[in-house]
């Protein structure tokens, strides 16, 4: 059984679930942030790890896997989350890869009627470095409404690159002004703060959901 984080109230409306990024936990100090201003502003949070990150826990140090292979685990998830008896509209994400991950998958569940939406959080569209290798190609279809938070200055997909990208007309993305892959901005450059930031994006989720959950 998939172990989950929660955050937020029990009888909210829509609940998030959200897998972490390649690297951190998913009780990382950005994704904590995240999930909390989210369940401030009346959203149920549910986090969850991939088993090579849960086993980081024991000591088990593995390097993060291909992407892809790591999808049936979020299928299941979403499946236990049912299973303890979360009920209602369900968006699904998460930071980086985990959001990623979330999006190869998104279509099929929501043709299935099990989620409402995706929202990722700073999506990695192509490694650090390597512009050309764009990890785009499944989203110039998506169905699924998608939200995508990204940072302006992010390494894995700034703003003028991602204006290059074919997308789905399903995906909106709201730009962070001098966030960084975590969403931070400079507040000495931009003006901003991480709380700015982390205001802006759950009243920007808020406003999303009212829109695409019925």
């Amino acid at each position: 059984m998939t172990t989950f984080l929660f955050d937020g109230p029990d009888t909210a409306a829509i609940t998030i679930l959200l897998a972490h990024g390649a690297g951190a936990p998913m009780d990382s100090p950005s994704l904590t942030a995240t999930a909390k201003a989210l369940a401030a502003a009346g959203f149920r949070i549910a986090r969850f790890e991939f088993h090579y990150m849960a086993a980081r826990r024991y000591g088990h140090r593995k390097p993060p896997p291909r992407a892809e292979t790591v999808n049936p685990e979020y299928v299941k998830a979403i499946a236990d989350l049912r299973a303890k008896g979360v009920e209602g509209p369900l968006i699904i994400g998460g930071k980086s890869m985990g959001g990623r991950v979330a999006s190869m998958i998104a279509d099929e569940m929501f043709s299935k009627g099990e989620i409402s939406g995706l929202l990722c959080l700073g999506y990695p569209f192509h490694p650090p470095d390597k512009p050309t290798q764009l990890r785009t190609k499944h989203l110039a279809d998506l169905k699924t409404p998608t939200l995508i938070l990204q940072g302006t200055r992010d390494e894995f997909g700034t703003k003028d690159e991602v204006a290059t990208y074919a997308l789905s007309e399903a995906i909106e993305i709201l730009w962070l002004e001098d966030g960084d892959h975590d969403l931070k901005p400079r507040k000495n450059i931009s003006g901003f703060s991480t709380a700015d930031h982390l205001t802006t994006l759950a009243d920007a989720v808020k406003a999303w959901t009212e829109r695409i959950v019925r």
